[in-house]
């Protein structure tokens, strides 16, 4: 077993699972669509006890993630199912998480931060998707309350580019965070390349000690969006 990956696409978890959700899909893109959905609503947007250096394997058994964390694991179930998988990374708007991250938590965070999204190859032609983040509750309760702001951007979607969806499209009907998206840092075979690159924006100290109840405070705030 690979165990410097993040997208630990050999662990016995992540090949069961990947075998379980494309066992009866012929196609491709059938396989992405199918993977997509387990991501994207199994796995309940919301912070786990860790930031960005979780496996695919951890999130799979936490139940739960945020853009970095589910991007690693849909990687990892496209990878089991031999599908050419990638990780496109950049900097996003901290302001995406208004209405997510408790008001408190803004003053220690920098204005941007660290943020990816999954390709995947079809047909040849590496194609962009991140819709899987929110799941539909969320989704839905999210941008109820977005539309009721003056804002294009918070509750973790942003519509300041264009529509946003939470549906499997490979970018033709929308994304759901690139409109946050403030720079390009290119892909990467793994998230843990990222990491190490220069171009990757870490936590200080101080950050990593408020992140736990920042991330109690989060969960609390998106169950309370689910219900909208």
């Amino acid at each position: 077993m690979n165990t410097g990956r993040l997208s630990d696409y050999d662990h016995p978890s992540i090949r069961t699972k990947a075998m379980e959700l494309t066992i009866s899909k012929i196609n491709r893109v059938d396989k992405i669509e199918s993977l997509f959905y387990f991501v994207r609503d199994e796995i309940k947007f919301g912070f786990p006890p860790k930031w960005d250096r979780v496996r695919a394997s951890e999130t799979l058994q936490y139940g739960k993630g945020y853009c970095n964390t589910k991007a690693t694991l849909l990687q990892a179930l496209c990878k089991a199912a031999d599908i050419p998988a990638r990780i496109h990374t950049g900097l996003i708007d901290i302001e995406i998480m208004r209405g997510i991250f408790p008001s408190f938590a803004f003053p220690f965070l920098p204005g941007s931060g660290g943020h990816s999204w999954m390709e995947v190859d079809v047909e040849g032609e590496w194609k962009s998707i991140d819709s899987y983040i929110n799941d539909k509750p969320l989704y839905e309760g999210a941008l109820k309350r977005l539309q009721e702001s003056s804002k294009t951007t918070a509750f973790s979607i942003s519509q300041a580019k264009g529509k946003s969806s939470c549906e499997f499209n490979l970018g033709e009907k929308g994304f759901v965070h690139m409109g946050a998206v403030l720079e390009d840092h290119g892909t990467w075979d793994d998230f843990s390349e990222y990491m190490s690159s220069k171009k990757y924006s870490s936590m200080n100290q101080m950050q990593l000690m408020v992140y736990p109840m920042i991330a109690v405070f989060s969960n609390r705030n998106i169950k309370r969006l689910r219900l909208k």
